[in-house]
């Protein structure tokens, strides 16, 4: 009786597959098209800026300390032509200067290709501003990269030295 079952069970699942009835690999995905450049361009200031249609759907993402920024972005969308928007910028409140200046320190003393380098970092309104010298031009671009990506970090001013 079982070995019955497994031979109608197969002869179904042929059956099945030969119909299309699975036919998952037919089902062709959306391609996203990269649309931030265009953003830019008709002037967005959204950190971290990335912008992309799928689908006929229009998805905004980045970082502001800034509502109106962030709704500046849809109004974009709305003026290039599209009509459906899903706006997910995120609006990260301003931190606090001298915490942002203490995570900064914290992070850069702790990255050890670092190492041998000299900073000084101040922050002001959300503007992280690295000085001192590095060892290697690569250092400079980590320095700045790994500030960049810290928490309330609106953007980061350079004036570091080899």
């Amino acid at each position: 009786m079982i070995h019955t079952r497994s031979v109608l069970a197969a002869s179904l699942l042929a059956i099945s597959v030969s119909t299309g009835l699975f036919a998952a690999t037919a089902v062709k995905q959306p391609q996203a098209r990269d649309l931030t450049s265009e953003f830019r361009t008709a002037g967005s200031s959204v950190d971290r800026l990335q912008v992309f249609e799928i689908g006929g759907i229009v998805i905004i993402r980045g970082r502001t300390a800034s509502k109106a920024e962030a709704a500046e972005a849809g109004v974009i969308a709305s003026t290039l032509g599209h009509r459906r928007v899903a706006n997910l910028v995120q609006i990260i409140p301003p931190s606090d200067d001298s915490a942002l200046r203490r995570r900064a320190e914290r992070e850069l003393t702790m990255n050890r290709s670092l190492d041998g380098c000299i900073f000084r970092v101040d922050a002001r309104e959300g503007v992280v501003y690295l000085a001192g010298s590095v060892q290697h031009e690569l250092q400079k671009d980590m320095a700045v990269n790994l500030v960049r990506n810290l928490d309330g970090v609106v953007a980061v001013e350079s004036a570091l030295k080899r």
